[in-house]
């Protein structure tokens, strides 16, 4: 059982950091991989492993993610569009 606990987390961390370093517009840091690993596999297990299907899951439940997924998501998102504006 231990063996199989550890294949699934691997799985899950990989699959998550793959989804919110993949997010158009918004290169995710370690920081929001480790705080929203959790919600990923909570509000969009079912997703998986379709990665626009988990990335848009992830933003349509924004509201339920845990405080600090939303606070990083926030700041995250907020620097993109800042580097996104000073490219134009």
């Amino acid at each position: 059982m231990t063996r199989y606990t550890t294949i699934v987390s691997l799985f899950a961390f990989a699959t998550t950091a793959i989804v919110l370093q993949t997010s158009p517009g918004i290169a995710f840091s370690s920081e929001a991989q480790q705080m929203c690993t959790g919600d990923a596999m909570r509000l969009c297990s079912s997703e998986i492993p379709d990665i626009s299907r988990v990335r848009a899951c992830m933003v349509q439940k924004k509201a339920q993610v845990s405080p600090g997924c939303r606070a990083v998501m926030d700041r995250e998102h907020a620097a993109a569009r800042k580097r996104e504006a000073a490219a134009q």
